[in-house]
């Protein structure tokens, strides 16, 4: 093979593997631990391409035992990519007995310095395997197994789709041993070029564990936080005490609205525990559970209702907290204070206005980091996130303030 055919074989392969070591030190949603053994399984990777090359440029009678100590290296350093692979799926460190499995697969390799029991090299006719010669595959075949089967273990119960990617490597793996067997020599095997290509797979594969990962993490962060936002340490205060006088004055009411604040707690509490989307016709529950409490709080306060669509879901704590803001913020120093909650379907989508005669306010403050505006600013983010809907602010000094709410007619969210 021309010097030049060779090198169209090798660069791919290098640039894979460099791109890979790239990806992985700048890649924020790879741990320490797994950055690592990307970055050694690259290493070992490229030290097969190297004993490739040198396996096909040594085929003399002076250089046989040269070539016989890089064979010994290449069966012993494919299992341990395999191992590394198992490593980074299941999270933990190696067994003791995968241990003693490479070391059998080592010392069976190395008796070749002395015993053709397993290969042996003749610069006449190449690598000859002894009884033991297969010993490499069928301890690559334990850990490839066991890898496909812990990856489905790991993986198969969230989405068994992202399973795709380890089967088609492990598919790959079992292929470009089958075409190195029916192969004459090559200068660069089928089974390094399956595993380069699966190191750049597995890579990708990993990223997007890691990144759902990430965002299942933030999502429950967020909940946390909506939660603190929603159950304000003034609301509690204040709701307590008006139960407190309620108890001398009108004990019914008192008992009212105390139930209320309790099914107003739970619904909160049960927000947390539940991550996806709830039916438009729980959070509008909830809604009218604070709305009822704070009217009894302040009687000047008054919250109508007109719904004509209501068979759809969105994120949890999404109109509550509108109408929270739009009495905190708006209509509580009116003497008559209105809010409006509107939904209707218009053009393919599902659309609630909370509209209220407040005092209104800048509607740029919903981007900074006083705290006034934080309930609005996370329901938009987790509409746009979670629904692909958006939220639109309308808002006039001293005459009011609209809020909508736009969710995609196409999207159905799991009922809760």
């Amino acid at each position: 093979m021309k010097t030049s055919q060779l090198i169209l074989i090798l660069l791919p392969l290098c640039l894979q593997l460099l791109g890979l070591c790239f990806a992985a030190l700048t890649d924020h949603y790879l741990g320490q631990k797994h950055r690592r053994v990307m970055l050694i399984i690259a290493g070992l990777v490229l030290c097969l391409i190297v004993q490739n090359l040198l396996d096909y440029k040594l085929w003399d009678e002076r250089r046989v035992f040269a070539e016989l100590l890089t064979s010994i290296a290449g069966y012993s350093l494919r299992p341990l990519i395999l191992l590394l692979f198992l490593y980074i799926v299941k999270e933990q460190k190696p067994h003791w007995a995968h241990w003693l499995l490479l070391g059998l697969n080592f010392a069976v390799h190395l008796t070749a310095l002395f015993s053709p029991v397993c290969f042996s090299i003749r610069a006449d006719v190449g690598l000859q395997r002894g009884p033991l010669g297969f010993t490499c595959h069928a301890v690559s075949a334990l850990l490839l197994l066991e890898l496909v089967f812990v990856t489905i273990r790991e993986y198969g119960r969230d989405r068994k789709q992202s399973l795709w990617i380890p089967l088609f490597n492990a598919a790959l793996i079992v292929a470009a041993v089958v075409a190195d067997s029916m192969a004459s020599s090559e200068p660069i095997s089928y089974l390094t070029v399956a595993v380069v290509s699966s190191c750049v797979f597995y890579y990708i594969w990993l990223h997007l564990q890691f990144v759902r990962r990430h965002e299942r993490d933030l999502m429950a962060e967020q909940r946390i936080q909506i939660m603190m936002t929603q159950i304000q340490p003034h609301f509690l205060y204040n709701t307590l005490s008006t139960i407190q006088v309620l108890c001398s004055v009108d004990p019914r009411r008192a008992a009212e609205i105390t139930g209320k604040f309790s099914v107003y707690l739970r619904q909160n509490l049960n927000s947390l525990e539940f991550p996806g989307m709830i039916s438009f016709e729980k959070e509008l529950e909830h809604t009218r559970t604070y709305a009822d409490i704070e009217m009894i709080r302040f009687p000047n306060i008054r919250v109508e209702y007109a719904i004509e669509d209501a068979g759809f879901s969105l994120p949890p704590l999404t109109v509550q907290p509108i109408v929270e803001n739009a009495i905190r913020h708006g209509v509580r120093i009116r003497e008559e204070g209105i809010i409006r909650v509107s939904a209707r379907k218009a053009e393919g989508v599902h659309e609630i206005v909370i509209s209220d005669n407040g005092v209104g306010f800048d509607t740029g403050a919903i981007q900074g980091n006083d705290g006034t505006h934080i309930g609005l600013k996370n329901v938009q983010e987790r509409i746009e996130r979670m629904c692909g809907g958006s939220v639109t602010v309308d808002s006039r000094l001293g005459e009011g303030t609209a809020v909508t709410l736009r969710i995609p007619e196409r999207e159905k969210g799991a009922e809760g």
